[in-house]
């Protein structure tokens, strides 16, 4: 049995929750989750990879077990991130990221490209052809900021709308257990949760304004690049995934029949394709 530690810490004032596991000194890999989860989604991958590397995987703030941000910004995220990788000494590491995880580890790579060792993106976009229709409520939302669209959001924090996050695109749903999206139901519901949402709905719109910052940060650094893609994904296409070979014509795109949340059908086939890329 894997040994996990579930720790905490404090940055810059906000409780971080987070799941330790593997050998210090071993090369390490942040795990950095998404919409609507937290690190939950990382409990199949974190035993498959925990013998060779030094693993971390923490709750962003307004996410999971963790406090709230300051601000609902996807810069306070990675603020937040950036502070918890020197509070738990990973000066040199590779990012896993997924959903928000992405435009939030990509921030740090901008600020620190010298801290980062490679890349995993798991369904983690940096590309517009990589934007689905699930986004079509969203982008109705930063057209017109007004409450009525606000609203109209609310319904992508519905025990509905996440089952279906979860579901979409499997041919085998039953293989997807209720424990992951009723976990995220469960933090949601924490007070302040749905505004912390919301606004974060509202800011993404500036990742996408810093894709071209994202994409020069790839074409000038060449990070070992792999992305593992759940190919039916509703909201990041798999046209996301091969332009990262626009930039970084060596990365290693894989698809994966599966959905948004591959890791719930495929932590087995995608941990075996990690070991192979970090080596």
């Amino acid at each position: 049995m894997t040994d996990i530690r579930y720790r905490s810490v404090d940055v810059d004032g906000i409780d971080i929750f987070y799941r330790e596991a593997g050998v210090p000194g071993a090369p390490k890999l942040l795990l950095l989750h998404g919409f609507p989860t937290s690190s939950h989604m990382f409990r199949d991958l974190i035993p498959k990879l925990a013998d060779r590397y030094h693993l971390v995987a923490p709750d962003m703030p307004g996410f999971g077990r963790s406090g709230l941000p300051e601000t609902n910004r996807f810069e306070s995220l990675a603020d937040s991130m950036t502070g918890f990788t020197e509070r738990v000494g990973f000066d040199r590491f590779a990012v896993y990221v997924f959903d928000f995880g992405a435009p939030t580890a990509f921030r740090m790579a901008l600020r620190h490209p010298e801290r980062i060792t490679a890349i995993i993106s798991q369904n983690g976009n940096a590309y517009e052809e990589g934007l689905g229709d699930g986004w079509n409520p969203v982008r109705a939302y930063w057209e017109d900021p007004s409450q009525t669209n606000r609203d109209a959001l609310r319904t992508l924090l519905t025990e509905e709308t996440t089952i279906w996050q979860y579901t979409h695109g499997v041919p085998e749903p039953e293989r997807v257990s209720p424990d992951g999206y009723m976990l995220d139901m469960h933090y949601l519901a924490r007070a302040g949760i749905a505004d912390v949402q919301l606004d974060l709905f509202g800011d993404y719109r500036y990742n996408i304004e810093m894709y071209p910052a994202f994409q020069a940060y790839f074409r000038t650094h060449r990070p070992p690049f792999l992305a593992v893609w759940g190919q039916h994904d509703p909201f990041f296409l798999p046209p996301g995934a091969q332009a990262f070979k626009r930039d970084m014509p060596e990365a290693d795109v894989q698809f994966f029949d599966t959905g948004h949340f591959a890791l719930e059908t495929h932590a087995e086939e995608i941990a075996a394709a990690i070991r192979r890329f970090l080596g």
